[in-house]
């Protein structure tokens, strides 16, 4: 059926419901609107690898928290900006909230976006998600390409009201595929447009094929010459009594039989293809096949390594790109140049076992690096009594001083050699 088909049928159902009732719902009225973009396979969402993708990556940004840190990578709390970031941006969201449903738009639109409100003496008040399908960006093209000025327009749909927005005020984190003005983003769906329908169209044929109980299409074989209207009647018949779970059995006329065509998926290697497509488009996002549950090349035993690989080629960009965007739009210029900035605490996605972070914690300890109490924090545990003191090995000297102890042990045993002092005695 063509999409003007469906815009009309679903027009007409929406025109019955307005002369039926005086109220029509919002779900209708979007139906009438955005029922041809659906139309293959259902939204884009509905779609297990591309929705797992998605989780995968917006959970992962949301569940690390982030800090302020100054040079010598000390926690500020008593900046304007960390409050919200690390316990409320908002009277109605906790930071994880906020960071999820910005890396969910930032994939599944391309653009995330989030309003920083401040107040007339130029303090923060909150910060606010937006929705991307609301915003737009216009940009001055008179001027010269280095001093192009840009703003945002925001139509909050509720209200009906339209607001300008200056690119100051507003935490924009993109895709790293971008339009021609390299202002706004575009999503993984907007380019695998083609690879999505096929995965969809997958889906959609096993849910038709489950709720005809796996059967293969049949034929139906007859003898002599029946009208078009004669061959309806009949196949209905026989397809209801196929349709009727409770009889086992169904009754064909004298003269009819009824043939299965035989249907094998492995021959059409159904599943090979299915998992290549999931696999494509994981592979689009970042995302490794152990998140997908495939774990056809990996195991639990390396799930360490799983994590610090999913980190460095997926994660990393994603957590720099907010830093950086947090750091310019949160921190002036004077405290950048001071070495303050945000970051987020990765290491809450590379623990790893509790056998392998002991080791880790050991080594860390014993070579000086950490203190009893930073090992303590990191596993949250209080801190012991005297242990923020570094301890190392006591055989350690430094590198100057290396032989040092081999020449003083040569003069105890030479004491002539030291004759300057015995002439000074």
């Amino acid at each position: 059926m063509s999409v003007l088909n469906r815009i009309k049928m679903t027009a007409k159902r929406v025109g019955s419901a307005l002369t039926n009732s005086s109220n029509v719902s919002l779900s209708e009225i979007n139906e009438l609107f955005f029922n041809a973009w659906n139309s293959t396979g259902g939204p884009d969402i509905s779609e297990i690898t591309y929705f797992t993708c998605l989780k995968t990556l917006s959970e992962a940004i949301g569940k690390m928290p982030i800090y302020l840190m100054d040079a010598d990578k000390n926690r500020i709390s008593d900046h304007d900006t960390a409050f919200f970031l690390q316990n409320r941006p908002n009277p109605y969201m906790t930071p994880i909230q906020l960071f999820t449903y910005m890396e969910y738009c930032r994939n599944h639109y391309g653009n995330g976006y989030a309003y920083i409100n401040r107040l007339p003496n130029g303090k923060i008040e909150g910060m606010y998600p937006l929705d991307p399908q609301q915003v737009q960006i216009y940009i001055n093209n008179t001027e010269q390409f280095t001093d192009r000025k840009y703003m945002y327009f925001y139509s909050d749909s509720r209200s009906g009201k339209s607001y300008w927005i200056d690119p100051a005020d507003i935490i924009h984190a993109k895709s790293w595929v971008c339009d021609r003005t390299l202002l706004a983003g575009k999503s993984v769906r907007e380019i695998l447009a083609t690879s999505m329908a096929g995965q969809k169209a997958s889906t959609q044929f096993l849910n038709d094929l489950y709720q005809h109980g796996l059967t293969a299409n049949v034929v139906v074989k007859y003898m002599g010459d029946l009208s078009d209207e004669a061959q309806k009647k009949l196949l209905s018949k026989i397809e209801a009594q196929a349709r009727d779970s409770s009889r086992r059995m169904i009754s064909l006329p004298v003269g009819t039989d009824v043939v299965p065509l035989d249907l094998k998926l492995t021959d059409s290697q159904f599943y090979e293809l299915k998992k290549y497509g999931a696999l494509a488009i994981a592979a689009a996002f970042g995302v490794k096949p152990d998140h997908l549950n495939d774990y056809s090349k990996s195991s639990y035993a390396n799930s360490s390594m799983q994590s610090l690989s999913f980190y460095i080629n997926t994660l990393l960009y994603n957590v720099s790109l907010y830093e950086q965007e947090l750091n310019y739009k949160l921190l002036s210029r004077s405290e950048l140049a001071a070495g303050m900035g945000y970051k987020f605490n990765v290491s809450m996605i590379l623990r790893g076992d509790p056998e392998q972070q002991a080791d880790v914690l050991q080594k860390l300890v014993q070579s000086g690096i950490y203190s009893p109490n930073d090992a303590l924090s990191l596993l949250d545990r209080p801190p012991c009594e005297n242990g923020d003191v570094h301890m190392v090995n006591g055989a350690y000297v430094k590198l100057q001083d290396i032989g040092a102890a081999y020449a003083s042990k040569h003069l105890v045993n030479n004491p002539a050699e030291g004759g300057d002092n015995d002439e000074t005695k």
